[in-house]
């Protein structure tokens, strides 16, 4: 086995489930979606791209695309959330949260891109 090939798969799995354990809730309610798990989403996909750069491959520059869709679209929600809560005095409403959690449901599709994709080249790879 692998080692480095259980950690790369480890870390985009991980990226997904961390990504779709915020996305899930109501999308208008705050309390569905905890900032701490945003930002572990955010860390994951950050070392999850970073694993990727390096391989020279055609599949390898589509993970590295997809995996910078997930980057920018949860550096988008953080940056919403930041903005709606430290800059201006507007809050956490329904229609920022709902923002916030589409930005992350974007994020989303991509990380789920990522998985398929890992998950394809591991079916197609021969002993």
């Amino acid at each position: 086995m692998n080692l480095e090939k259980v950690v790369f798969a480890f870390t985009i799995i991980l990226a997904l489930t961390l990504n779709f354990g915020f996305f899930t809730g109501d999308i208008g309610n705050a309390a569905h979606h905890n900032v701490y798990e945003l930002y572990a989403a955010i860390f994951v996909n950050a070392i999850a791209t970073i694993l990727k750069f390096g391989d020279r491959t055609h599949m390898g520059a589509v993970l590295l695309a997809a995996s910078l869709v997930a980057d920018i679209q949860l550096v988008a929600a953080a940056g919403v959330w930041v903005y709606a809560v430290h800059v201006t005095d507007i809050g956490l409403t329904p229609a920022i949260v709902a923002s916030i959690v589409s930005l992350a449901g974007g994020a989303v599709i991509a990380n789920t891109i990522s998985v398929s994709l890992l998950v394809i080249e591991t079916v197609m790879l021969r002993r």
